[in-house]
């Protein structure tokens, strides 16, 4: 699956929450969007922690993979609502982290 079907399928669901939030209750706001991706690192932590052997983890690899996907999901609709393109800056980012780790191989000690 690439980042365009990713997307896709993200806002498919992000609609979906609008709809039944509409019904319920309110559409969320961007700020509660970044709220609801702060508890699914906190939750990615544990998860995380726990396939070190730190914890528990009665959910096993399913509850690592589910985690993980929730946040790529934030991160692909907060991307959405501030009109990031999201491939080009990952780009343009991984591009200026090579050259600047490249940079720091090539020259160690000095600062950067």
């Amino acid at each position: 699956m690439n980042l365009d079907e990713v997307k896709r399928r993200a806002l498919e669901v992000h609609d979906l929450y609008d709809e039944l939030n509409r019904r319920d209750r309110r559409v969320w706001r961007t700020d509660e969007f970044m709220l609801g991706f702060v508890g699914d690192v906190g939750d990615l932590a544990k998860l995380v922690m726990a396939e070190e052997g730190a914890r528990e983890n009665p959910g096993g690899r399913a509850a690592l993979e589910h985690e993980l996907s929730d946040c790529l999901w934030s991160v692909v609709i907060l991307s959405h609502l501030y009109e990031v393109d999201l491939a080009d800056a990952f780009c343009r980012t991984m591009t200026e982290l090579k050259a600047s780790i490249t940079a720091q191989l090539a020259h160690p000690g000095e600062p950067t």
